[in-house]
């Protein structure tokens, strides 16, 4: 993560999407089913996409070069990456 703007966090997640910001959802694996479901409520509401990362919370922070367990992630602005039509595709 070079480029653009993003949120980690159920929290700021959250705020993201009720602003409208949000425009791509990475929720991880073992996210809670009733988390999962209230962000996906939330993503449908804002018109954001929503993406179900393949391995853990674990993996979903290291795969942000973090140090720190992370169950969602939130794109705002791609930045010079192609994530946002990568996973629309």
């Amino acid at each position: 993560i070079k480029s653009g703007r993003y949120a980690m966090g159920y929290k700021q997640t959250l705020k993201a999407l009720r602003t409208g910001d949000a425009k791509l959802v990475i929720i991880s694996n073992n996210c809670p089913p009733l988390r999962r479901s209230e962000l996906e409520y939330y993503a449908m509401l804002s018109k954001s996409g929503v993406h179900q990362f393949a391995g853990d919370n674990n993996l979903l922070g290291t795969a942000c070069k973090k140090l720190y367990r992370c169950s969602v992630m939130t794109i705002m602005d791609a930045g010079d990456s192609d994530i946002l039509e990568t996973v629309k595709a």
